[in-house]
């Protein structure tokens, strides 16, 4: 089946399906899979080290704690689909060892200190970025990002306006308060995603 979703993922990536949206990437689910959709070229790059990482810890035994990494393409990337963690107050947080015990296993600090050492691998408490597996242990969903990507890329990009940054507050349409896609500091478009601003 998952060849199947290769050769026609642009099928499936509908609005219908959409999960979730990033900065740099769209996550569409299909089935048990998540087609992540590059919108910009550091979407690729994210896809790019998730493949990397996924494939080393494959190697080191440590492949369990992370979303399984399947197909890489220029386009797009395909993961295992995991069930997210419920947002707290509508947004995501810091995950802490009160919040997810499971975080702090000895196995589970071993794969972050690898991630942070030898991968520069950044925010990797947001609970944004993390799923359930079946056994009902934290599994990292979203995890390309680099701290010098961050810092000498998205930063700059996220600053002049191209990139979105991520900001809690009243959409100007539904009325609600939500995560809204702010687009530098000059964007006056207060609408959430659901509302029509991409």
């Amino acid at each position: 089946m998952l060849g199947h979703y290769i050769q026609y993922w642009q099928e499936y990536c509908q609005e219908e399906n959409l999960i979730g949206i990033g900065s740099t990437r769209k996550a569409y689910r299909v089935s048990s899979y998540v087609i992540k959709v590059n919108i910009h070229p550091l979407g690729f790059v994210q896809s790019s080290k998730e493949f990397e990482i996924y494939h080393s810890m494959k190697n080191r035994e440590l492949h369990h704690f992370l979303a399984e990494t399947l197909y890489l393409t220029e386009d797009f990337v395909i993961q295992r689909y995991y069930p997210p963690l419920p947002l707290q107050n509508n947004q995501s947080y810091d995950v802490t060892e009160d919040a997810l015990p499971q975080f702090h296993t000895v196995a589970f600090k071993d794969l972050l200190s690898t991630l942070d050492k030898e991968f520069d691998s950044f925010d990797l408490k947001d609970s944004s970025n993390y799923g359930w597996n079946d056994e009902g242990q934290p599994v990292l969903v979203d995890y390309g990002m680099t701290k010098e990507v961050y810092e000498r890329q998205w930063v700059p990009l996220a600053e002049s306006g191209e990139l979105p940054q991520i900001e809690m507050s009243e959409c100007t349409s539904c009325g609600l308060v939500k995560e809204l896609r702010m687009y530098g500091s000059g964007d006056a478009d207060k609408r959430c995603y659901s509302c029509g601003k991409q």
